[in-house]
């Protein structure tokens, strides 16, 4: 099971990275610490999910780095593939949504999948890719492309929804 989890944290900007913008120097930082490593009372931390809030950053005498309170979630790489959708289900190309066309007694009814919703989904796959920095290779030195690396996500997991109880809290809550 994977959860979202919020956290607090003062991070340390070193004086290099103030030409940077502040999200990308936190994000990186926060990843460095805790990305792949297993913290108490919460599990593994597979990656950063998003930095919810940024308070005052402060100097220290004596250091020169900035240090900024941050609030942030974890985990952003889940992928539901149309085949593992409650069936049947077809993409709305006006709303820009998939739905799931249930049936009922009463006839069809259309359940839209809105992005953004909270979800329930069962985990069939997962992916770790080592994204740590590696130098160029001698052919990629040789030649002076210009193109611009694909960034992979370190951590993804494949879910499904296609079970009864799955997908949308709000399709299963009771009244």
């Amino acid at each position: 099971m994977f959860v979202l989890v919020e956290m607090v944290d003062t991070v340390r900007i070193p004086p290099w990275q103030f030409e940077r913008k502040l999200n990308d120097s936190i994000a990186e930082e926060l990843n460095k610490k805790l990305a792949n490593k297993v913290v108490y009372n919460v599990g593994l931390c597979i990656c950063l999910f998003d930095i919810t809030k940024l308070e005052d950053a402060y100097v220290f005498p004596g250091d020169g780095a900035s240090h900024t309170k941050v609030s942030l979630g974890f985990f952003d790489d889940i992928l539901i593939p149309p085949e593992s959708l409650q069936q049947p289900a077809k993409f709305d190309e006006t709303e820009q949504v998939w739905v799931w066309e249930y049936e009922t007694e009463e006839g069809a009814h259309d359940l839209y999948m809105d992005t953004g919703e909270e979800i329930r989904f069962r985990v069939v796959d997962e992916s770790f890719v080592d994204t740590s920095p590696t130098g160029p290779s001698s052919a990629e030195a040789a030649s002076a492309s210009e193109e611009v690396p694909k960034k992979e996500a370190p951590y993804t997991l494949v879910g499904s929804i296609s079970e009864p109880g799955l997908g949308l809290l709000s399709w299963w809550t009771s009244n």
